[in-house]
């Protein structure tokens, strides 16, 4: 039995599975799953060999300290943007051993968005040392808090197989 539902269990299976036959390790930087993505990853038997590590950067001090998002892009962008999520990959992957590096920003809701910037709004970004680099931008709308982290999740999770493929 799975903390998490069984396409996520499942996703999270494939990674870690193919992440240790293709000899490489992932870092997570998380703000809105708060952890969900590293925990959907250890939950499964063997993750030691692909997880490094994983940075829960709620705050925007929290993302400067600990990933070197500059304070001039949170600023001038906000804490919700490809810019920092960018960052936050960067970040991630360098203040690691990661070879891959996923990282999410957003806002889950359910108060806290605006006209600009609604509820389910969430950017992610994936990072490998080789450069590859993909973004998205998603909307998943106002469908509650929880189901915002889990479908940021299971996006995370497609973007890191992705990489993977890279």
């Amino acid at each position: 039995m799975s903390l998490f539902p069984e396409d996520i269990h499942s996703a999270a299976a494939a990674i870690i599975r193919d992440f240790t036959a293709a000899g490489l390790v992932v870092s997570t930087a998380e703000s809105c799953t708060g952890g969900l993505i590293s925990g959907a990853l250890t939950e499964i038997s063997g993750s030691s060999a692909v997880v490094d590590r994983g940075f829960v950067t709620y705050t925007n001090s929290a993302k400067t300290e600990l990933l070197g998002v500059q304070a001039k892009t949170l600023l001038r962008f906000g804490a919700v943007s490809e810019e920092t999520a960018r960052q936050m990959a960067h970040g991630a992957l360098f203040r690691s051993r990661a070879d891959i590096a996923v990282a999410v920003t957003g806002i889950a809701g359910p108060g806290g968005g605006s006209a600009d910037k609604p509820v389910g709004l969430v950017h992610l970004a994936a990072k490998s040392r080789g450069g590859a680099l993909i973004h998205r931008k998603m909307l998943y709308g106002d469908i509650g808090r929880s189901e915002v982290r889990l479908a940021t999740v299971r996006t995370a999770l497609e973007m890191l197989r992705l990489l993977l493929t890279h």
